[in-house]
């Protein structure tokens, strides 16, 4: 499994000392090369030096995501983003997707705005232990056999929640996502889908070769909605 998946944690104590330009030129071309997940979907990302929110993290830099509202874009700003976090820790920076910030200063984009990601110099440790990982196990995750699927188990979700659930058939892996509490659905289903985004990213990470497509003939999951399929 790619070494970084293995240890990325979430870092939410940073020197608040914003980054060099050399550093921050390196971030933008790294988001350049970012590949989305659906390709017809216009997004935009814009690093700023402050948010608000309750739950908000002090950090140096935040990465805003914005895109058009439509089918996928959610999960389209969840696997474009995890490609970033992933650079982040792997060139000695941290991250921390902020579900409840919002930007706390004038942005370019017309686009809505979706969600951050904190990232800076950590003041706390970058990595950690495999052990240390908290996780659901496989088996609650999951059916079928596929080595993708734990660097999937081991991606980030809001509140922890890991909500997705994964069936590998023949070479395949089809996503799911659990279906939201209709009392709270609303802001749970557009962080859960942005959490599948993130964990089919993982996925993308381990793969070959990587497509992502609706199946007309998926297998149907009880009490979970699905989203598409890993070819």
């Amino acid at each position: 499994m790619n070494e970084i998946i293995r240890k990325r944690k979430s870092v939410r104590k940073y020197d608040l000392t914003p980054l060099d330009e050399t550093m921050l030129a390196a971030v933008r071309a790294q988001i350049d090369k970012v590949k989305p997940l659906h390709s017809d979907i216009k997004y935009s990302i814009e690093i700023i030096s402050k948010t608000k929110g309750i739950l908000g993290v002090k950090a140096p830099h935040f990465l805003i995501f914005g895109s058009e509202d439509k089918n996928g874009s959610y999960e389209n700003i969840g696997f474009i983003g995890q490609q970033l976090d992933l650079y982040f820790s792997a060139n000695g920076l941290g991250a921390c997707w902020l579900g409840a910030s919002k930007p706390g200063e004038a942005i370019e984009s017309d686009l809505p705005y979706v969600i951050a990601l904190a990232f800076g110099k950590p003041t706390e440790s970058l990595h950690r232990d495999i052990a240390e990982f908290k996780r659901k196990p496989l088996s609650t995750i999951s059916e079928g056999s596929d080595p993708r699927i734990e660097a999937a188990r081991l991606a980030p979700s809001g509140m922890n929640r890991q909500s997705w659930y994964f069936i590998a058939e023949n070479g395949k892996i089809h996503c799911y996502l659990k279906k939201p509490n209709p009392l709270v659905g609303l802001m749970l289903g557009k962080m859960g889908l942005i959490d599948l985004g993130i964990a089919i990213c993982h996925i993308a990470q381990e793969s070959d070769n990587f497509s992502f497509v609706k199946e007309a003939g998926a297998p149907e999951r009880q009490g979970y909605i699905y989203n598409g399929t890993v070819i």
